[in-house]
């Protein structure tokens, strides 16, 4: 018996961990499979789509037996395990080339492929950079710039989010090409200057994966990989391989600036958002003494107007951005202000959040 008699959320909580990165249609048979490795100390689950794997552990003395291995269908048996009724036994028997998986009456049978063909990614962390965080900062981190990540661009470096490691700070980065969303943190130790371009998956699984909680995560940055440790998980990925855009050349320095409440031209955007063109999904600011006008229109001819008193002092401006750009910085800030920059009416706009120097949002403008 492979494992015999164990509660399925047992089972379930380590398979959810690693089933994300896991395709139901892949060019390897086995990289739809988890590897669920029995040992001494317990039980062990990987996965891998040979870019990215994640590794987790049951340590049970009660699950813990000689050395044994399989690989099934892993979303397959994540699905079994789901539907099946709670507070029951399940065991899972091999036999031969098949997995029996046995709870009460039921009865499900799932083919295997040899474990020894599990492709695991081999560490290549020479030289590398260790830190230590806490898992809600990174998580906060990744939060406030992952929604300005590429998807799918040609220039395949911007599909991903720079993670910058400098003195005793931790910098993280992302740009499509029209916005780019800047944060940063402290850490407790000095580093020498460390730069990881992380994929778009690696940065979605993390953020997946990580929870609120003052525990520390350790990450180990080397030239072509990361490894990324906390609680009983194991993240290691490859690195994507390019030269990021400048940022600090992207981020401007205005000296006109409007602060307002973060919900209230939030929620003028969303009412603008409405009659926005469908395609271009422009709005236009009008900034005039003491107002900000909010413009959208569409093919139709139909029009949205929205006016937000303010202090405004600046120069007269018409400027037009995509909406949706703007709505992405604003839901993924939670504090009550945010602070609008401006340049002239062909500039970048900068949303900042007032008191704090490490969170800054670059939108370009565009024509309407």
């Amino acid at each position: 018996m492979f494992i015999e008699k164990i509660n399925k959320d047992v089972l379930l909580k380590p398979l959810q961990i690693v089933v994300g990165i896991v395709e139901r249609k892949q060019p390897l048979p086995i990289l739809s499979n988890v590897l669920i490795e029995k040992n001494e100390s317990g039980i062990k689950f990987i996965a891998t789509d040979l870019e990215i794997q994640i590794t987790t552990e049951i340590k049970d003395k009660e699950l813990a037996g000689k050395n044994e291995a399989i690989t099934v269908a892993a979303k397959k048996l994540q699905e079994i395990l789901r539907v099946l009724p709670e507070n029951n036994k399940i065991s899972l028997d091999l036999q031969d080339t098949r997995l029996l998986v046995r709870v009460l009456k039921s009865k499900f049978t799932l083919q295997t492929l040899p474990a020894q063909d599990f492709p695991k990614v081999s560490e290549q962390l020479q030289n590398s950079t260790t830190i230590t965080i806490e898992q809600k900062l990174l998580k906060k981190l990744i939060g406030s710039v992952q929604y300005a990540m590429a998807q799918q661009d040609i220039r395949y470096y911007l599909n991903g989010v720079l993670l910058v490691i400098e003195g005793q700070l931790i910098k993280l980065i992302a740009t499509d090409g029209h916005r780019l969303a800047y944060t940063s943190a402290s850490l407790s130790s000095e580093h020498s200057k460390r730069e990881v371009i992380l994929s778009r998956k690696t940065i979605s699984e993390l953020y997946k994966l990580l929870n609120e909680s003052d525990e520390n995560i350790q990450l180990e940055l080397a030239e072509k990989q990361v490894k990324i440790s906390f609680a009983d998980i194991t993240l290691t990925s490859k690195v994507i391989d390019g030269k990021f855009p400048d940022y600090d050349r992207v981020i401007p320095s205005y000296t006109n600036h409007l602060t307002l409440d973060r919900q209230i031209i939030l929620q003028a955007l969303q009412r603008a958002a409405i009659l926005s063109n469908e395609k271009f999904r422009g709005v236009r600011f009008v900034m005039t003494e003491k107002n900000m006008r909010i413009i959208s229109s569409n093919s139709e001819q139909e029009e949205a107007q929205e006016d937000i008193e303010n202090d405004y002092h600046g120069p007269a401006l018409d400027i037009g951005f995509n909406v949706n750009y703007l709505l992405d910085g604003l839901t993924n800030t939670t504090t009550q202000e945010v602070t609008f920059s401006f340049g002239d009416s062909n500039s970048s706009i900068l949303i900042t959040v007032p008191g704090d120097e490490d969170f800054k949002y670059v939108v370009m403008p565009m024509r309407i």
